[in-house]
């Protein structure tokens, strides 16, 4: 697609290219967030190494970011901010993990959301890219799928990037972009389990 910034051409086709490796469980978290995902959220315009400078009141992403559950405080891998102001969390897994199928990273994330009362956010590997409803009470019960409302596989980023770039772009939420995605997913929770479930097209904002 003539729109996807070649940087993520180059990840797509790193990860194809070694993808035995990356599921390796010895490859661990620490090493696809540096490779892969911190550039594929810079390849969406966000400054995930402060290169600007910010005040850290002020940072657009903040890593380890706390959260209060109950009495206990978790630490989402990535919160991705406005001025200041949470908009979406982001927890990283190893590629070895089955985001599509485990419950519990699922699990862990909507409850980071839930807690910090955000609409929306993800949970991906780089080879999956799943997108959670986050405004409804998560259960140690739910399958992988429950809440899921949008899910790639890294071989489909190439052709669908405006997909996530409309919505989770910093441009877009500047834009409004994102508000008017998390308002369309409300009343629609209906749990997910499709290879390449995602909002129709035709309800997708344009960050334009």
């Amino acid at each position: 697609m003539s729109g996807t910034p070649s940087r993520i051409v180059e990840l797509v086709e790193t990860f194809d290219r070694n993808i035995e490796a990356y599921k390796n469980r010895q490859y661990n978290e620490a090493q696809v967030r540096r490779e892969f995902i911190d550039p594929f959220f810079e390849a969406l315009g966000w400054d995930i190494p402060n290169i600007k400078g910010y005040a850290q009141a002020y940072k657009e992403v903040i890593h380890e970011a706390t959260v209060k559950i109950g009495s206990a405080t978790k630490a989402p891998d990535y919160s991705f901010r406005i001025g200041g102001v949470r908009k979406f969390f982001l927890e990283a897994k190893k590629p070895s993990i089955d985001i599509k199928g485990d419950p519990h990273p699922a699990y862990q994330l909507r409850r980071y959301a839930w807690s910090a009362k955000l609409p929306v956010s993800i949970l991906t590997d780089f080879e999956e890219f799943a997108v959670y409803d986050c405004q409804t009470r998560p259960k140690s019960t739910d399958k992988a799928g429950t809440a899921r409302i949008m899910y790639f596989n890294y071989k489909e980023y190439i052709e669908r990037w405006d997909e996530i770039e409309n919505v989770f772009s910093r441009e877009a939420i500047l834009k409004g972009s994102f508000d008017k995605f998390t308002a369309a997913t409300k009343g629609d929770r209906k749990s997910t389990r499709l290879n390449s479930s995602h909002i129709p097209l035709s309800r997708m904002p344009s960050s334009a």
